[in-house]
């Protein structure tokens, strides 16, 4: 097969040694791409892709014809099995070199960070290239013992810079035309745009990091009446379980287990009443304990129920609070439109709640 390249006795070798080992490196492309997933959901970060690539038969060939003598044997070849992991954020391509370099056993001699070779006044691909071998210890397969001899390259760039790199190799060496200076300079402007993006989104992301880690400090530490009313700040106060004394007392009235559900849906209407803080809600708490327990046993006293949700004791704190505040029928029939969509049913829920707990204590007061 190699017979149809112009390649010398020594590039025909290597040819075909790189056919007579491709089941290693298929085995390859399955264990090396397998075990960086493992290790990236170990370590948390999530990438916009991760894609692996045999070198094609021509494709080898067209590089033996420019180079191959520099090469001694097939081993010498470090891309024949390609990894590329594309992720969100630029910052994240040194937490996965970080991995790699833990896990496997790179070879520096071989490897480019083509970001520190970038020239300072030109914007353009830029990439992290890690060659690498898969130590023993990590994984070894008798079938194929040198799995742990061969090596391969692992490539790491964010979204943007994929992108610049696609464009400017179509724009610029597919063509095989030479490019004109005005679409050269328009490149690198837009280069500069996406360089300046990917660095933004990154401090976006650190400053956000940062904020929900002050709010949760100032939940944890009490101070609800300066953390604003948002998703990160509900979603780290429903982890100190705000309403977890109230529903206790609920379960206790048929000895009932508690069945834990999501109450970010309660977010929504918390915001419509006009809730702008945690506090507000820490208010809504400590005011309408007494009257959401009313309510509570009204709705379970004459039941046989072993199981309440974790959603009642919002739920009946809410009632309490529309029910004191005048807003009757009108504000339920609100309350269950936000939190379960607009239904008819609801305006008949809101009618048979307003008449029956007309008599408790807590309306007479």
């Amino acid at each position: 097969m190699s017979a149809k390249y112009h390649l010398d006795a020594h590039c025909t070798a290597l040819l075909d040694q790189y056919n007579n080992n491709m089941p290693l490196y298929t085995k390859m492309a399955e264990v090396v791409p397998s075990l960086l997933k493992k290790f990236l959901n170990e370590a948390d970060i999530i990438v916009a892709s991760l894609e692996h690539r045999i070198k094609t038969e021509s494709s080898l060939a067209g590089k033996l014809e420019i180079k191959g003598a520099k090469y001694r044997n097939i081993q010498d070849i470090t891309d024949i099995l390609g990894v590329r992991v594309i992720t969100f954020y630029i910052d994240d391509v040194d937490k996965i070199a970080s991995i790699l370099e833990r896990m496997f056993t790179v070879d520096w001699e071989n490897s480019i960070d083509k970001r520190k070779a970038h020239e300072i006044d030109s914007f353009g691909y830029m990439s992290l290239h890690y060659i690498c071998r898969l130590p023993k210890e990590l994984y070894y397969n008798e079938e194929f013992p040198e799995i742990n001899q061969f090596r391969f390259e692992v490539q790491m760039r964010s979204v943007l810079q994929h992108a610049w790199a696609n464009m400017n190799h179509d724009a610029g060496y597919k063509s095989g035309v030479e490019v004109p200076k005005v679409y050269l300079r328009n490149m690198s402007r837009l280069a500069g745009m996406l360089e300046l993006i990917d660095d933004e989104f990154s401090r976006i992301r650190s400053e956000l990091c940062d904020y929900r880690r002050k709010i949760q400090t100032l939940v944890a530490s009490g101070n609800l009446k300066e953390v604003p009313l948002d998703g990160d700040s509900f979603r780290s106060y429903l982890a100190i379980n705000p309403f977890g004394r109230l529903n206790k007392k609920i379960a206790s009235i048929n000895q009932a287990e508690i069945q834990e559900v999501s109450l970010m849906n309660y977010l929504q209407l918390f915001i419509k009443m006009g809730f702008t803080t945690l506090g507000d809600i820490d208010n809504l708490i400590k005011e309408n304990f007494e009257a959401a327990y009313q309510i509570a046993c009204f709705q379970l006293g004459l039941t046989d129920l072993d199981i309440v949700s974790s959603s009642l004791g919002p739920q009946d704190l809410c009632i309490a609070a529309f029910l004191k505040s005048g807003r009757g029928k009108e504000g339920l029939k609100f309350m269950f439109d936000t939190l379960n969509g607009p239904s008819e049913s609801n305006d008949s829920m809101a009618e048979f709640l307003l008449v029956q707990t007309r008599d408790l204590p807590f309306m007479n007061q």
